[in-house]
């Protein structure tokens, strides 16, 4: 063994017996065995513990960023467990995965219509097979305690349905967006999670997404003056028949609220006003079978209090293609890809002195299933109210009827906050997210 081998173990051995101290780490001390001579100072890489996580100094120099972190999920069996409600594709090829990167939250019960597919995906997933349920097998969903909370992942139709079951339950309910067909669906739902003292989170992903969060922060910041206009628009094709999402009972309308309402909740979250009117159009091809219940493409025009004007356009008819643009007095926001599960990539311009200037600001992209579960997952812990509560999922309903309606008619629709709200930024969202989270 060289001498250089020998030395590393003995520093390593020192400063597990001088309990990894922040000086026995590198935090501006020298590391000290538990007896004898001063030992050489430790490795940086090494790390300490301060509360619940380990943490190292920062090596980097002032030329470049400090480096995160380093993840500090909870042991599984504090986590919050789950209970995903249907197992389609949505919940197969990104829910199930998050919880790989998920800090607070674990899946520990499935639901579904398919038997032999719930047992397969538990197996895969670890889920005891006395964990898997129908249904109609709420009554012993109910009698699972390790079940603290349910994702409803059904289609929107039936959503109701599910949340009034959850919570007859007593479960904490995270459903996914929209929250139903129309506002008097959601109304019960509010009322029944209200009424069985549990939460109610609408899976509003994108608000927990790193990027679309920082072009929240510098529209709101003033940082490049006030926002004139922005425009969204999210768009792609279909093309079986016989999808759900195309069969009005099941999806409530077509392209707008399914993906059209990533446009209207990004518009709204993003200045945290509630529009004062609504334009639409919409157009759809004539004897076509895929539309034969719901709209290809919808364009709606959005106008706000502060004055801003939001163009929004969405289409199931259309190359994939989902982004954001704030036009502001001092410069623009461009956030690409801005309502997929990722691939986000942002750029700022602005004057520079004498010329313009377009940065990308380099923000380190996150699962926006795994945060929006962990967001849920503290509000059960710490008892709080979610960003994204049922009277956000509501809203969005009261304006999506606004915008069919001012669509058939060809008129504007006066609209406004909900009844029973206070006025205000951010009316019908929880607490703001903490920075980092």
């Amino acid at each position: 063994m060289s001498d250089d081998i020998r030395l590393s173990r003995r520093i390593l051995l020192a400063a597990g017996g001088a309990g990894l101290t922040g000086a026995a780490l590198g935090f501006g001390g020298a590391a000290r065995a538990a007896s004898g001579p001063p030992a050489p100072s430790v490795p940086a890489d090494t790390g300490a513990i301060q509360g619940d996580r380990v943490v190292f100094p920062n090596w980097r120099d002032a030329g470049d960023a400090p480096p995160p972190p380093p993840p500090a999920p909870m042991p599984p069996s504090e986590r919050v467990g789950f209970a995903i409600v249907g197992l389609g594709r949505l919940s197969l090829e990104e829910i199930l995965p998050a919880f790989g990167e998920a800090k607070k939250a674990r899946v520990v019960a499935l639901m579904s219509g398919s038997p032999e597919k719930a047992k397969l995906t538990a197996a895969q997933y670890g889920v005891p097979a006395e964990a898997v349920y129908g249904y109609d097998q709420w009554d012993r969903l109910k009698a699972n305690p390790a079940v603290k909370a349910v994702y409803i992942v059904t289609p929107n139709g039936v959503h109701r349905d599910n949340v009034l079951a959850a919570a007859s339950a007593g479960k904490h309910v995270l459903c996914e967006k929209p929250m139903a067909n129309t506002p008097d669906e959601a109304r019960e739902m509010i009322a029944a999670c209200a009424q069985a003292n549990v939460k109610l989170m609408i899976a509003y992903r994108c608000q927990y997404e790193p990027f679309n969060r920082e072009v929240v922060r510098l529209a709101r910041s003033g940082e490049f003056g006030r926002v004139k206009m922005i425009e969204a628009f999210n768009g792609q094709t279909t093309a079986l028949p016989e999808q759900w999402r195309l069969r009005k009972a099941l999806a409530g309308g077509g392209a707008l609220p399914d993906i059209g309402i990533y446009c209207l909740n990004g518009v709204r979250a993003l200045l945290g006003e509630e529009p004062l009117s609504i334009q639409a159009q919409i157009a759809t091809p004539e004897g076509d079978p895929r539309f034969k219940e719901v709209e290809e493409s919808v364009a709606f025009t959005l106008r706000f209090p502060s004055g801003v004007i939001a163009q929004c356009g969405t289409s199931y008819g259309v190359h994939e293609s989902r982004s954001l643009r704030v036009h502001t007095t001092g410069g623009s926001f461009d956030l690409q890809n801005a309502f997929a599960y990722r691939g986000q990539r942002l750029a700022v311009s602005h004057r520079e002195g004498g010329h313009v200037q377009r940065d990308e600001p380099v923000l380190t992209p996150k699962n926006q299933f795994a945060l929006e579960l962990d967001h849920m997952a503290e509000c059960v812990l710490k008892d709080r109210k979610p960003r994204t509560p049922g009277e956000e999922g509501l809203q969005d309903l009261i304006l999506m009827q606004a915008i069919y309606e001012a669509a058939r008619t060809g008129n504007p629709v006066k609209v406004g906050l909900l009844a029973n709200l206070p006025d205000g930024i951010d009316a019908t969202r929880g607490p703001a997210l903490e920075e980092g989270k």
